[in-house]
């Protein structure tokens, strides 16, 4: 598989959860789609980190240039678990005081 395909894979997973966190009213489908930009930004790190690892080691086959991208993954997925344990503590919360978990509604709790 070339960069291609994996630059339009991740475009397409980041556009279709931009689209779903403009779109949509439910908070926890808003939350899954952030997930899904999160993955698709995580997919062009491995991809750019694999291509890179290759091309260093086509000089130097003794290189660990190219692993920082994996590096970056794996921190990204420490964060966004935490921020699920947290972000569906938060969602719960609200809908145990409000019944609800529509966006528009929990705007209206502003004023």
């Amino acid at each position: 598989m070339t960069i291609q395909h994996y630059i339009f894979l991740a475009v397409a997973l980041f556009s279709i959860g931009v689209i779903g966190v403009l779109t949509r009213r439910n908070i926890i489908i808003i939350f899954m789609c952030i997930e899904l930009m999160l993955n698709a930004v995580n997919l062009l790190l491995v991809a750019f980190s694999k291509m890179h690892h290759l091309a260093a080691a086509a000089v130097d086959a003794t290189t660990q240039a190219g692993i920082d991208g994996q590096l970056f993954v794996f921190f990204i997925m420490v964060v966004a678990a935490a921020e699920v344990s947290v972000g569906l503590a938060i969602i719960v919360m609200m809908y145990r005081n409000t019944h609800s978990v529509d966006v528009n509604f929990l705007n209206r709790l502003k004023h």
